[in-house]
């Protein structure tokens, strides 16, 4: 690593014990790389926690097109989303669960659109804003199984079908059940879960609400939302490309289930 004062965002070298094989895509055959790649990760995750613009990247870290065109390729491997689902089985083992869950909780959150993301916006009349929703899969411990991206005027019962194979797929199938608010209910979101052997259990309000309102099994998602809020490259929608949001959640994420399995590492290595 380069000698220059850390950041907070900085990897730890237990973390990137970890995700180092996640990162290196080159062939063994490949020219050296220009750019440490430990600190290429450490622009990223620098980027996503200060929601800074790329080219504000601070001078002590690899220039900001390097970064970007690498994160690029990361999020185009899905590097992120194995580095997720590895940390997910770790975390679920070592708090004596099994290590795929039988359970999910779907729900969606808006992104507020900005000058970069505003053509592809839709304004959501539920939110009173225009900009992107970022549908997601957990499981009932707020571990990540599935993301999208979508306008923000799009139903989320169009989602369902997609967020289904996806959570099948990075669960190896285990998946039975996924809880979801109202926003999910009728017959044709429940025939396209059951097509990929899910069945939606709709978790309504009993009574009119006033104020905030801790839902039973859904709270897990609503939190793992405020998480990522936490990363204020993830407050508003500033990307061009709808992929490039996911990736960036996928990321965030990744820092941290990292955090959570800290111990783990270190106790392992």
């Amino acid at each position: 690593m380069a000698s220059r004062k850390p950041y907070p965002s900085d990897v730890s070298d237990e973390e990137w014990a970890f995700v180092a094989p996640y990162l290196a895509l080159l062939r063994e055959d490949a020219p050296q790389r220009e750019h440490d790649l430990r600190e290429v990760l450490n622009g990223l995750r620098w980027i996503v926690r200060t929601g800074s613009a790329w080219r504000y990247m601070p001078h002590d870290l690899p220039p900001w097109e390097a970064v970007y065109q690498q994160t690029q390729r990361w999020i185009r491997a899905g590097v992120f989303e194995e580095m997720i689902h590895d940390l997910r089985v770790l975390l679920r083992l070592s708090k004596g669960r099994e290590p795929e869950p039988t359970a999910a909780i779907v729900d969606s959150r808006t992104l507020r659109s900005t000058p970069e993301s505003g053509p592809r916006g839709g304004y959501d009349g539920h939110k009173g804003k225009k900009g992107s929703k970022v549908h997601a899969a957990v499981d009932t411990l707020g571990h990540l199984l599935a993301l999208r991206v979508s306008p923000a005027n799009e139903d989320d019962r169009k989602q369902v079908e997609k967020l289904s194979e996806e959570i099948r797929q990075a669960t190896q199938e285990n998946v039975e059940i996924a809880y979801v608010d109202q926003g999910y209910t009728g017959e044709r979101a429940s025939e396209l879960a059951a097509e990929h052997g899910i069945r939606l259990e709709v978790v309504k309000h009993k009574e009119a609400k006033r104020g905030f309102v801790l839902l039973p099994r859904r709270w897990v998602v609503e939190r793992d939302f405020a998480w990522a809020s936490r990363f204020r490259r993830l407050v508003k929608d500033y990307e061009r490309l709808p992929e490039t949001v996911a990736g960036l959640h996928f990321v965030a994420f990744a820092c941290l289930f990292l955090q959570q399995a800290a111990g783990i590492l270190v106790a392992g290595s």
